[in-house]
């Protein structure tokens, strides 16, 4: 497919992918493995696809171009979904040398365990394509691997951004202004939040070292996903206010429950927080039956977070104790946060969510809400008064207020 001036598109698109990252992703849009191929004077090859399409890649690549007129391979990144064909291509053209960051060699041996030919490159290096045109690298490590890098092309002035401005999004078309801008927007923002959200600070880093060059930008080529060609600058200057501690004026309620008695709770704070703060969102999720990278994309879009659980040994049900891991390794800045939960004897299950919350960086604002059993009228009124208290303690809505927990039998 055609991307312009001498450039194609030789990838993979990939309908069927439903997960990502071994099961850590969901991708229920499918994805692409985005490889280019430059033909000027010299003919580069920019990554490759995913091992399971690498047969069916260099044999339609081999048809595209012949494979001995490759001069250069570019490694932007050593994750097996941009490097998995290299094994395969290689062994048809052994010599050709790869271009990568040092910690690109690093991890495509780790990966591979083969000695290559490999040309480590650094910020600010070039690769003379001929024709006038050349490729300028610029390492951009945690973005999101240590051997990270971007490459732009000079004359066409496109940006090869491998994963950073991305998505898992599979579609027949190959350019931003050709999809739904809605559906493009929401799996950009889940792909920054589960992925990028930890390497914020990198990214704010990189991008204004990039705009200090000063370069033109007519397209963005993606990784993953669809290529930014209509007004490329909109997904940068959207990844600026992503990194920039984002936050909307919504609150996530995530729970898990046994016998309904916390998702009870989680319904009468919701009302609470509605009815104090009636412009916030407020949006509730069950972890247990929710996949957990839109509840990672709801908690990064939000202000602050309730999580619920009653108390089961001691401690938490498993859904909402791997939710905090995933929570911890997010990075979150500037959330605040509160626990709450059904108990019937020992009640550890408040105090934990707690302390998870604030491992993972959040404000905590108080002690939480316990409901002993399954919350009567009187404990139901009370985790209504525990909303609008938490809209005052989250920001807005009535004055903060000591909360008093429903009465111990």
């Amino acid at each position: 497919m055609h991307v312009t001036g001498n450039i194609q598109w030789v990838g993979k698109v990939d309908w069927e992918l439903r997960r990502f990252h071994g099961h850590e992703y969901s991708t229920y849009k499918g994805s692409t493995y985005n490889s280019y191929l430059i033909r000027e004077e010299k003919t580069v090859l920019i990554d490759t696809v995913w091992a399971p399409f690498a047969k069916e890649f260099v044999a339609n690549l081999a048809r595209v171009v012949d494979l001995d007129a490759i001069d250069a391979v570019i490694a932007n990144h050593a994750e097996t979904d941009h490097s998995g064909a290299l094994p395969e291509l290689m062994r048809a053209i052994p010599g050709t040398p790869i271009y990568c960051t040092a910690n690109g060699v690093k991890s495509l041996k780790g990966h591979y365990h083969q000695d290559w030919s490999f040309h480590v490159v650094k910020t600010g290096d070039r690769l003379s394509l001929g024709n006038g045109k050349e490729l300028v690298f610029i390492e951009a490590p945690m973005l999101h691997w240590p051997d990270s890098m971007f490459c732009y092309l000079t004359g066409d002035a496109v940006l090869f951004s491998n994963d950073a401005f991305g998505q898992h999004y599979a579609s027949e078309h190959l350019f931003n202004d050709l999809v739904d801008r809605d559906e493009l927007y929401r799996e950009c923002i889940k792909y920054y939040a589960n992925i990028l959200t930890p390497f914020s600070a990198s990214v704010t880093k990189k991008i204004n070292e990039v705009l200090a060059l000063g370069l033109p930008l007519s397209m963005i080529c993606t990784s993953h996903g669809v290529i930014w060609r209509e007004d490329p600058a909109q997904i940068v200057k959207q990844y600026l206010a992503w990194a920039d501690d984002y936050q909307e004026n919504q609150v996530a309620i995530v729970y898990d429950t046994m016998w309904n008695g916390t998702r009870i709770m989680a319904e009468q704070i919701a009302a609470g927080l509605h009815a104090a703060e009636p412009g916030v969102t407020v949006k509730i999720f069950n972890s247990a039956n929710t996949d957990k990278n839109e509840i990672i994309t709801e908690v990064f879009k939000s202000k602050a977070v309730a999580m619920g659980s009653p108390t089961i040994n001691r401690g938490v049900l498993t859904s909402i104790g791997g939710l905090l891991e995933e929570i911890r390794g997010m990075k979150f800045r500037k959330k605040k946060g509160a626990a709450f939960g059904c108990y019937g004897w020992s009640g550890e299950s408040v105090k934990m969510i707690a302390e998870g919350l604030r491992h993972a960086g959040f404000e905590v604002v108080d002690d939480g809400l316990r409901a002993l059993w399954n919350p009567d009228e009187d404990a139901r009124r009370q985790c209504v008064e525990y909303g609008r208290r938490l809209a005052g303690l989250f920001g807005g809505g009535v004055p903060a207020a000591k909360v008093v927990e429903p009465a111990e039998a």
